[in-house]
């Protein structure tokens, strides 16, 4: 993880951006590098600027912040940023497509500043789902409304104890939690959840939690 680390900022409405942007520019770990006031516009700003950390607005003229995130994250570069996305509603209507396009979190645009300050940074880090755990119920009304399909091709790779880890995972644990659930230290867990995203092939532990409900490894209350 780079230092500071680098965010785009996209958002249609320019105080938005001012007002997240000067937030961010506060730490000394985080540099804003640019803005976007739409989604073909933050697309040529990844590729001209190569940030650590999108923060997308989803719904934005020209494009939408789920194209945007899908293109961006089906790109064959090796430094894929994570795509934090932005929205006013909890349970908007199109956070189940921004999963599936590649999103590894979502920040309400009402949150707090210190909020916002450690998504980036938990978000650039990949080691952990989002709390408050607006994620975590994301994830859960993505599960209801979505019948299981076939197995993920690299789940038959998984191991007994991997299997144990994703399942804690979909739950919302976080590594120190899911190292005190099963009496191991936090770095065996680390371990467990860097095999679990490369068998999966797969970015992120939200990515990962996606996969476990799309397959039914995990069903939704369990």
């Amino acid at each position: 993880m780079r230092v500071p680390l680098r965010v785009l900022v996209v958002d249609d409405q320019a105080l938005v951006r001012a007002g997240f942007t000067m937030i961010l520019n506060s730490e000394a770990d985080i540099e804003v590098v640019g803005e976007a006031e739409n989604g073909r516009d933050a697309i040529d700003q990844v590729d001209a600027l190569e940030p650590d950390v999108v923060l997308m607005d989803i719904r934005m003229p020209v494009m939408d912040g789920i194209a945007a995130t899908a293109i961006i994250c089906d790109s064959e570069g090796p430094d894929v940023p994570r795509i934090l996305m932005l929205t006013t509603f909890d349970l908007d209507d199109h956070i189940h497509a921004a999963l599936r396009a590649g999103a590894s979190g979502f920040l309400l645009k009402d949150t707090p500043p210190d909020d916002l300050i450690n998504a980036v940074r938990v978000v650039a880090a990949g080691d952990a789902l989002l709390a408050p755990s607006v994620t975590r119920r994301l994830l859960e009304e993505f599960s209801k409304s979505h019948a299981p399909g076939a197995p993920h091709p690299g789940v038959e790779n998984l191991t007994g104890r991997e299997m144990e880890v994703l399942e804690y995972l979909a739950s919302g644990l976080s590594n120190a939690e899911i190292a005190d659930a099963l009496f191991v230290s936090e770095a065996t867990i680390k371990t467990h959840v860097s095999h679990i995203l490369t068998k999966l092939d797969v970015r992120d532990r939200v990515q990962a939690v996606v996969v476990a409900y799309e397959s039914g490894l995990v069903i939704p209350g369990s």
